[in-house]
């Protein structure tokens, strides 16, 4: 927790403080139940999970009524993080295995979160429409592109024009490949120091036209 203060300290809320701070202990306690985090790595939730989501942020400052789709959330990441770094953001967090989409529902309702939905099924499945796509090294981008092209809104309302936006690592040069055009690779060690994003990055892909 002490990391997200560390970084966000004079942004953050006392309510995204609470919010931030209990998402350790519930976790602990959901991941003990259904794992949705690898049981070497729960001890490591705020800088491999939360502070890993907000790098977004780092990126792009959502503005209020923006529509984000987390595809693939798996327990949560990036999309709740997100959801309390941006109250006046509408997310949606998809993905295909239920007992997953429990654990989101259950720690949304637990920090008291309004400004998340959450669907179990498929992303081809999903048919509405958002400013901004994002994921967590759910699949290779140019697979990731093809299935939610369709769910990209033309009209855009932030500093960046609207399309996808991945937490990736290691070597991206032939994932990008044929969209290097309109790709834009930003390295998380510009942010934050500690070792874990030495590889990191966040891929931002313009799929507004």
């Amino acid at each position: 927790m002490n990391k997200i203060l560390t970084y966000f300290n004079g942004t953050l809320t006392e309510r995204q403080i609470e919010q931030f701070a209990a998402l350790g202990a519930l976790y602990e306690e959901w991941n003990a139940k259904i794992n949705v985090i690898s049981r070497k790595d729960i001890g490591n939730l705020y800088e491999h999970h939360v502070l890993h989501s907000l790098a977004i942020a780092k990126v792009i400052n959502f503005r209020p009524g923006t529509r984000v789709m987390d595809l693939g959330c798996g327990g949560g990441f990036p999309g709740i993080p997100l959801a309390i770094m941006f109250p006046e953001v509408q997310f949606h967090l998809v993905d295909s295995i239920g007992k997953k989409i429990k654990v989101c529902d259950e720690v949304i309702k637990a920090i008291g979160l309004e400004n998340v939905t959450t669907r179990h099924q498929r992303a081809e499945e999903e048919k509405s429409k958002f400013d901004f796509v994002v994921s967590r090294a759910v699949m290779p981008l140019p697979d990731l592109v093809k299935i939610i092209r369709k769910n990209i809104q033309k009209e855009g309302r932030n500093a960046l024009p609207n399309g996808l936006i991945c937490l990736k690592g290691g070597e991206l040069e032939n994932e990008i490949g044929t969209l290097k055009h309109r790709a834009v690779t930003t390295e998380l060690k510009e942010f934050f120091t500690e070792e874990f994003f030495e590889t990191k990055k966040v891929v931002y892909v313009n799929l507004s036209a």
